[in-house]
């Protein structure tokens, strides 16, 4: 007899997270991407599942990249994003869009 070794599934939907940094590893760690796999061979891609936060995000026009930032930097938009009550990802992400309309325009 040959023991065999149970895979453990990628969960039917996403857990809930204490944070958004937390939420942000899960996604980009194993579990998030064997869960991302999971949905879109299953067909269910389509229909969002998950936290807001994913939702609002349009992962198929979303590409994942590592940035550099010089601490100073790092901590101020952190500071910023708390004022507002949004993520210092997201704060990023809306400050690199606008600042890209705007150069688009000066083009």
């Amino acid at each position: 007899m040959i023991a065999t070794k149970k895979r453990n599934p990628a969960p039917s939907k996403a857990p809930r997270f204490k944070d958004e940094d937390e939420e942000a590893k899960w996604w980009a760690g194993a579990a998030g991407r064997q869960f991302l796999k999971r949905q879109s061979a299953t067909g269910s891609a389509r229909k969002p599942k998950g936290s807001p936060l994913v939702t609002a995000i349009n992962r198929a026009a979303s590409v994942q990249i590592a940035l550099r930032l010089p601490a100073p930097d790092l901590a101020k938009a952190r500071k910023i994003a708390g004022h507002k009550g949004i993520g210092y990802q997201t704060l990023i992400k809306m400050l690199v869009h606008e600042g890209l309309q705007r150069e688009a325009k000066r083009a």
